[in-house]
């Protein structure tokens, strides 16, 4: 039976949120080693055998992390992951190397690569630094979830809601709140207590911490 579009956009979703261990490598011999090591402790795996077969499938919604060759024929992958830096793919990246090649490692690493490992790698780090680069993309994601979270809130607030949020973040009272937009007390404390509920807080702590953490609004 053939899947309606909305099962489909669900089932894309589920297999995005499913954390997958990208290898990018253009030896066979490499890239079926490290399916079988990343496997035996049950990871998800993809393989590819060129930084270009793997940009025809990476969306920026995929998580995990990407274990990616240096050396490869077409574009490298220092090239790579120039590309997907471009394209809003934030994975964490592992790089292998067999050249020993030093400046490159570092050239990656300033360009925020998440580590730079040497062939042949010993079995346990390079699990272990997938591990933590998988985690690293969780925290990642699960911040930007939170930050969207908000600015969409933000969005739902009125001019004047948004008004009085910059000035009680900013530490005033609602007195002068009031005094400050001309408006009475009663007003102030009838926005604040909307743009509240709508913020989905129940205290000027809760509401503090949540803008602080997220980043402050744009003032208005």
């Amino acid at each position: 039976m053939t899947q309606s579009i909305s099962q489909k956009s669900q089932t894309a979703a589920a297999r995005d949120s499913e954390q997958t261990v990208f290898v990018v490598d253009d030896e066979a011999a490499v890239r079926d080693s490290l399916r079988w090591l990343l496997e035996s402790i049950r990871l998800r795996v993809e393989t590819f055998d060129s930084a270009e077969a793997f940009l025809q499938t990476v969306r920026a919604e995929r998580s995990g992390c990407i274990v990616l060759d240096v050396r490869m024929p077409g574009l490298s992958g220092p090239e790579l992951m120039d590309r997907l830096g471009r394209l809003g793919v934030a994975l964490p990246i592992i790089f292998l190397s067999a050249h020993g090649d030093v400046p490159l490692a570092v050239r990656a690493m300033k360009a925020g690569a998440f580590d730079f490992m040497q062939k042949p790698y010993n079995h346990q780090q390079f699990l272990e630094r997938v591990q933590q680069a998988l985690k690293h993309d969780a925290k990642n994601r699960n911040e930007r979830q939170r930050h969207d979270h908000l600015a969409t809130t933000l969005a739902r607030l009125t001019t004047r809601e948004r008004q009085i949020l910059d000035r009680v973040v900013g530490g005033m009272s609602n007195k002068l709140i009031a005094r400050e937009l001309n408006l009475s007390h009663k007003t102030v404390e009838a926005h604040r207590s909307r743009l509240m509920h709508k913020m989905g807080v129940g205290s000027f702590a809760e509401l503090l911490q949540l803008v602080l953490t997220q980043g402050d609004p744009k003032p208005h």
